[in-house]
């Protein structure tokens, strides 16, 4: 019988179509994954391993070749390239992606999923219990993570999709031989789903900073839900997240806010990536750099934006800073300039926080259109204004003024944090930019490309040709 051996530098390198290689001896440089798995440290140390393949180039730590820090607000009207930077994603900005020059979420994603499928392949390797129960449950939960960031990104929204429509593959095996074709989309979000639920019935309430619990797990299976509209079981998996979540991680008021950007706090923090100064992974860099002559913007907030923040929002001030560089004024991103020591640019990166559970569970109650329902949406939005701005009143809203409100808060909440353009997306709404320019007051350069039109092939993007090359049976992207 021939044995799977565990290499890290080609688990790294993992795509479909197969970098690993299997051998019948044993080399001198790797471990038979027989091996590899025996003791309870043995599998803390790979599910530490399958964490850390979420801080991949062009995932979670992504800089310039494409960050879920940056790209998809870079897609979308949050963001104007700036005349001063070095034009990174520019590419993107402009929609000129193509299968040659796309972006590597593919690699990365798969990588963190063949790290879970190790995990989940020997798990029964351990003695039933809580150990055992929480280790599988993180791997199926970063498995089910991983697809779904990936289709979201490659394959169409889930609302509207017809049943020929397609997904991702959905791997489960660490076998190197497979060749597999994409799923049907409902199909991959079934699977999505699937692990998530598995994976909150076993996990635990609490594994410390940057590693899922059992409110991460319901709070990003409410979200998925929302891509879904199923607006009943987000709101039922929203709640439990709330229910759920260590008082450590419970939204956020508006003077504890602006912390936790500077990673001074875990309020609002369901679940995030590490990053430290020793990695030297910067993924601030890809919105602006500091310098002795101001901080040089990648790009610009975009200024219609910018005016949606009124003075009392502590947001404002958390998310934007002012420059001057080159003798002109900018508004840009600052929410991963760093902590407030440390080095520059490093941050952790916030994959899922309570804000969002808010805004997700107020989006689905208003869907639901019920008497309850729409007075739950208010009460939620009222809830998260209260702990974003100062001096707040409670507004009374119905209707599409409600309707309106909910996707405002969810603009200004999750700006910059890789939400924007998936939410055009799966409400099948256009790209549409603003005519200003990328300097402070809205003069300046504005943007070539002022979108794409709603439901347009751009908001898949295409699979990289290396994928398809080594792969033939995976069906490109129109």
């Amino acid at each position: 019988m021939k044995k799977n051996f565990i290499y890290v530098s080609l688990l790294a390198l993992f795509a479909l179509g197969g970098c690993e290689k299997e051998l019948t001896q044993v080399p001198f440089n790797s471990i038979s994954s027989n091996n590899a798995f025996v003791t309870e440290s043995d599998f803390i140390n790979a599910i530490r391993g399958a964490y850390g393949a979420l801080r991949g180039a062009s995932y979670y730590g992504g800089e310039d070749g494409g960050a879920m820090s940056s790209t998809p607000d870079i897609l979308s009207d949050n963001l104007i390239i700036n005349s001063q930077g070095r034009k990174s994603q520019q590419t993107f900005f402009n929609f000129n992606y193509t299968a040659d020059d796309t972006w590597g979420l593919w690699n990365n994603a798969y990588t963190t999923i063949l790290r879970a499928n190790y995990i989940l392949e020997n798990i029964n390797k351990l003695s039933d219990g809580t150990f055992k129960s929480n280790v599988k449950a993180e791997a199926l939960a970063l498995r089910a993570l991983a697809h779904f960031d990936l289709l979201r990104t490659y394959a169409k929204k889930y609302i509207g999709a017809t049943d020929s429509d397609l997904g991702i593959p959905y791997v489960t095996s660490t076998d190197p031989t497979l060749l597999p074709s994409r799923d049907l989309l409902k199909k991959s979000y079934d699977l999505v789903v699937a692990d998530f639920v598995a994976a909150k019935t076993g996990i635990a309430i609490n594994n410390g900073v940057g590693r899922m619990h059992k409110a991460a797990v319901e709070a990003l299976l409410g979200r998925v839900y929302l891509y879904m509209g199923q607006w009943q079981n987000c709101v039922s998996e929203s709640t439990s997240a709330i229910t759920d979540a260590p008082a450590a991680n419970a939204l956020a008021s508006a003077s504890t806010f602006p912390s936790i950007w500077l990673d001074q706090s875990e309020k609002d923090v369901l679940f995030k990536v590490n990053f430290l100064d020793p990695d030297n992974i910067t993924i601030g860099v890809g919105y602006g750099q500091a310098s002795p002559a101001g901080v040089k913007p990648e790009y610009s907030v975009d200024y219609n934006l910018f005016t949606l923040y009124n003075n009392n929002d502590v947001r404002k001030n958390a998310y934007i800073g002012q420059t001057v560089f080159n003798g002109f004024n900018f508004n840009y991103v600052k929410k991963y300039s760093g902590r407030a020591s440390g080095n520059a640019n490093v941050v952790d990166y916030k994959v899922i926080r309570m804000g969002e559970v808010y805004l997700n569970r107020a989006e689905a109650n208003y869907n639901l259109n019920t008497a309850p329902s729409i007075t739950s949406a208010l009460q939620d939005i009222n809830t998260l204004e209260s702990n974003r701005y100062t001096n707040y009143i409670n507004k009374l809203l119905v209707g599409q003024a409600l309707g309106n409100e909910i996707q405002l808060q969810r603009r200004l909440e999750l700006a910059f944090e890789g939400s924007r353009f998936y939410d055009l997306k799966r409400q099948g709404l256009a790209v549409s930019r603003s005519s200003f320019g990328d300097r402070a007051d809205g003069t300046g350069l504005a943007a070539a490309i002022t979108g794409i039109p709603a439901n347009s092939p751009k908001f898949q993007l295409p699979i990289p040709t290396f994928t398809i090359n080594g792969n033939p049976n995976i069906q490109q992207n129109p």
